[in-house]
C-alpha cells in the first residue's frame, strides 16, 4: 500500500470513532518504516489506560494493511513480500514513549558496561523491545536478545567487551 492510501485509511478510522481529526501527516523513516503523526481534539479517547486505544488503532491498521498486502503480493516474488513498519502517533504520545524507552536502553546499557554483566530490562511489548535492539545495535561491547514468552518477554543486554 502507498503512504497516501495508509493515511486515508487511518483518517477514515479515526473519523468513524467520532473524534475530531485536526491534522495527519506521514513521514517515511527508511525504506520500510512509516511514522504517521495524528493530531486530534480529544486525545484522551486513545491515550487513556496507557494508550490502550492507540495500541488498538495501530493493531487494526496493521491487520487491514497486512490483509491488503497479502492479496496484492500474491504475484510478487518471495523477497518482495516483506511488511512495512507503521507507527501511528496521536498527539505525540508514541514519540514520548520512544524517547523514554531509548533513555532506558541507554541507562541499562551503561549499567551493563559498568558492572560488566548481563542486565535484564523489564518486560515490554515487541515495539518497545525493537527500539532497545535498534538503539544498542551499534554498540560493539553490548549484545541484545529477547527472552521469555508472551507478556513476560524482555530484552537482556549482555556485556561482551573485554572482561
Amino acid at each position: 500500500m502507498k503512504a497516501e492510501e495508509i493515511q486515508n485509511l487511518i483518517k477514515q478510522l479515526i473519523e468513524k470513532t467520532g473524534v475530531t481529526l485536526k491534522e495527519i501527516s506521514v513521514t517515511l523513516d527508511g525504506p520500510k518504516n512509516m511514522w504517521v503523526t495524528v493530531i486530534v481534539a480529544e486525545p484522551h479517547f486513545y491515550l487513556s489506560s496507557e494508550g490502550e486505544g492507540l495500541h488498538a488503532l495501530n493493531h487494526l491498521v496493521h491487520r487491514i494493511i497486512e490483509n491488503k498486502m497479502i492479496s496484492e503480493s500474491a504475484s510478487l516474488p518471495a523477497g518482495e513480500k516483506s511488511g512495512l513498519g507503521i507507527i501511528i502517533d496521536i498527539n505525540g504520545f508514541q514519540k514520548k514513549r520512544v524517547e523514554a524507552v531509548r533513555a532506558i536502553a541507554h541507562m541499562m546499557g551503561e549499567r551493563a558496561r559498568y558492572f560488566k554483566s548481563n542486565i535484564e530490562v523489564d518486560p515490554m511489548p515487541a515495539f518497545e523491545r525493537r527500539i532497545v535492539h535498534e538503539f544498542l545495535s551499534e554498540a560493539t561491547d553490548l549484545k541484545t536478545e529477547s527472552t521469555g514468552m508472551g507478556h513476560t518477554r524482555r530484552v537482556v543486554i549482555k556485556y561482551v567487551g573485554d572482561l
